[in-house]
């Protein structure tokens, strides 16, 4: 079979001398250089007894070392095990300790605090310790020094089967620990197979890399280049939120598909001053992750309107499994998001009560995706994976997504919700998006956040927590009277709260658990 790793060895027999991947500043690295890193650390790690089957932790902040680290890894045998540089030590040594790691490659000034997390685990782990990242330097230092000290035997890559795993990407977990999703190589090569069947990749492309690595979006922009000897953009940390420094980096650094959250684009919808801009290389736009305001994606698209708009939706546990293009810009009549369109056609779905039972096209239930994308399950948490798929009567294993949806003509799927963001109130059920859009159309509201907490008297309290366009003092009459006029009253929300800016978490989705503990 075709493995991840081999993505790149190809390449670089095909296209040795072209850039790989791009950092903000200096030259590029080139395919034969990538490839001869990688081989570096695959040799070091096969040389710690690091082989097939066994798991690798990466806690290095985004770079041409993380990406070389990311494909040392994979031609080992071993699958990866990314995790977020600037979340606490704590949680990133408990993913490691959990997931059972055999090696850790990370930075020199992270190394003491996850060291001591892992405890018991970090003794049983070959540690890799870059002394500085960037450009490939820090990696390459590190292995020279292990070189100096002990050489390693050359060897050669690993051949995977369609099951092993090629990574685990660890997700907020429903009781407060995070959970590992296990994804094989199947699992990550039907995807890119699908994304190059949508995106028709050249070698001339730029692949922005906004997501990080310990995000699912980051599979997309990380392989699919590989795949077709393109180019991967680093998208710098400090500009991830800056919307004019990033509106300014997309046009220097040529980058002819991106692909981010909605948030991060609606962003530079607002603040990024696109029409000053030459835009004529971008050919495709992606978003995935959450909804995308209609108010931003309207601007957006009216300020850029030449390249292709995909909304992907997909769980960490699917990658993307429905895809939808937008035709031309957003009209002004428009109010509700686009739909999350038809299944892959790699994929099946199926819409579910919560009986289980299969229900016709029109009726809302319980999106079930089955097919080569779909997870393996849970690491080390088997009930939890079980209770996550259903088994029909012809034996199929499907993964209940956990978002309502309506099946529409044409097999068009419609997002309605989260189920877990689904409440009720005075016998009423609230879908607390449904809210969310409503504000969103005011137009002096920036972002939207609803959450709902429990009460004693009413059973559930609703609040809205939004970011305005103009600062001044806000008016909660005003935007009483506005929700009275646009929602059913028993969905006007208690409480308005208002910030300077909305909490983030790392993969730039609103953090709604932060908001739970603003109250």
């Amino acid at each position: 079979m075709i493995a991840l790793h081999d993505y790149l060895e190809t390449s670089a027999k095909m296209h040795p001398d072209r850039p790989a991947v791009w950092e903000d500043t200096g030259p590029a690295m080139t395919y034969r250089e990538l490839d001869v890193l990688s081989n570096r650390l695959r040799d070091r790690l096969a040389a710690n007894g690091i082989s097939r089957g066994d798991r690798v932790g990466i806690c290095v902040r985004k770079s041409i070392d993380s990406v070389a680290a990311i494909f040392g890894i994979l031609k080992s045998g071993a699958a990866y095990v990314p995790v977020d540089v600037s979340a606490p030590a704590a949680r990133n040594g408990f993913i490691f300790a959990n997931c059972a790691v055999k090696a850790v490659i990370i930075e020199g000034r992270l190394e003491s605090g996850v060291r001591e997390a892992m405890a018991d685990a970090a003794g049983r782990a070959a540690w890799v310790v870059l002394p500085d990242v960037g450009h490939g330097q820090g990696l390459d230092a590190c292995l020279e020094k292990l070189e100096t000290h002990s050489p390693a035997l050359r060897g050669a890559s690993a051949s995977p089967q369609p099951n092993d795993l090629a990574y685990v990407l660890y997700t907020s977990g429903s009781t407060g620990r995070p959970k590992g999703v296990m994804l094989s190589q199947l699992n990550a090569t039907a995807f890119v197979d699908w994304c190059c069947d949508l995106l028709h990749p050249a070698a001339d492309d730029r692949f922005s890399s906004h997501a990080p690595f310990h995000f699912d979006l980051s599979i997309l922009d990380l392989y699919t280049p590989i795949r077709n000897g393109a180019s991967i953009v680093l998208v710098p940390d400090d500009l991830t939120r800056e919307p004019q420094g990033l509106a300014l980096f997309i046009e220097r650094m040529n980058i002819t598909i991106w692909y981010s959250a909605p948030s991060i684009l609606s962003l530079l919808a607002q603040f990024g001053k696109l029409p000053e801009r030459n835009y004529s290389m971008l050919r495709a736009i992606l978003f995935a992750g959450e909804v995308f305001p209609i108010v931003h994606l309207r601007s957006l698209t009216r300020q850029v309107p030449h390249p292709r708009y995909l909304n992907l939706y997909g769980p960490t546990e699917t990658n993307v499994c429905n895809a939808y293009e937008l035709e031309g810009p957003v009209p002004d009549d428009r109010l509700d998001p686009y739909p999350i369109g038809p299944v892959c056609p790699h994929l099946r779905g199926i819409v579910i009560d919560g009986g289980a039972r299969k229900l016709p096209a029109g009726e809302e239930g319980e999106l079930c995706i089955t097919g080569d994308n779909v997870m393996q399950g849970y690491w080390d948490l088997p009930e939890q994976t079980a209770k996550s798929f259903i088994t029909d009567d012809a034996g199929i294993r499907w993964y209940k997504t956990g978002d309502i949806v309506v099946e529409d003509a044409g097999g068009i799927y419609r997002y309605v919700g989260r189920r877990d963001r689904m409440v009720k109130k005075r016998g009423y059920r609230i879908e607390l998006g449904e809210i969310e859009s409503a504000l969103y159309r005011n137009p002096d509201v920036c972002e939207a956040a609803v959450i709902a907490l429990r009460d004693d008297i009413e059973g559930v309290k609703i609040k809205a927590h939004l970011t305005l366009k103009e600062s001044g003092r806000p008016s909660i009459i005003q935007f009483k009277r506005y929700c009275s006029e646009n929602l059913p009253i028993y969905m006007v929300p208690d409480s308005f709260h208002f910030h300077q800016r909305l909490p983030k978490t790392s993969t730039d989705k609103i953090d709604y658990q932060a908001l739970h503990v603003v109250g």
